[in-house]
């Protein structure tokens, strides 16, 4: 799906993504554009075996946009499936490499047919292996499309109290769907959160 048909606040290049501290049940995360304004708003529902992030066009949850979910139950290789929200059509999914990310974290994204179209790496081995052992070390993770170009970049920022990512996103019509970019966003600071 090309960019100019998606929801304007999936259009921006540029998103912080910050994880909403002091919430006992669920999960919650505010998106950012680059102007510091609220444009997403991702809720992950309590009480789950399966998980399910929703993600919506702002705080009040008005709108809903897309789903984030995983049919297993605790599986920590999990395929995260994306789902259009308005439209019910899978978008595509996110599936980690539980094994290699022992040392560096990796993940898949997959086609809505199962495909892998490009994958999610940390940058860094060295970082990576940093960032398990000293917690002030920040992850920096780049998105590569299966023709190798790197279509996104996401930096995590050193903060004790609060989690932030930004994400860079390099082309307007990228060949990962930007649902699943911003997916990637949102499940990076979930699973960030367990690894606390």
């Amino acid at each position: 799906m090309g960019s100019s048909k998606l929801h304007p606040a999936l259009q921006h290049n540029r998103y912080m993504f910050r994880r909403k501290v002091l919430k006992v049940f669920g999960g919650a995360f505010h998106v950012y554009d680059e102007a510091g304004n609220v444009v997403l708003y991702s809720k992950q529902k309590a009480f789950k075996l399966k998980e399910d992030f929703r993600v919506y066009s702002g705080e009040s949850q008005a709108e809903e946009l897309f789903a984030i979910k995983t049919p297993q139950i605790l599986d920590l290789g999990a395929t995260y499936h994306v789902q259009d929200s308005t439209t019910g059509e899978p978008v595509g999914a996110l599936r980690r490499k539980f094994l290699r990310s022992f040392i560096k974290d990796q993940w898949a994204f997959l086609s809505p047919e199962g495909l892998e179209i490009g994958a999610l790496t940390e940058t860094s081995i060295l970082g990576a292996l940093m960032s398990r052992f000293i917690k002030l070390i920040p992850q920096s993770y780049s998105a590569i499309a299966a023709d190798g170009r790197t279509v996104a970049v996401i930096k995590q920022h050193f903060n004790p109290f609060v989690l932030k990512y930004t994400m860079t996103i390099g082309d307007a019509d990228t060949a990962i769907d930007r649902r699943l970019l911003i997916a990637a966003g949102i499940l990076l600071a979930a699973i960030e959160k367990r690894q606390e």
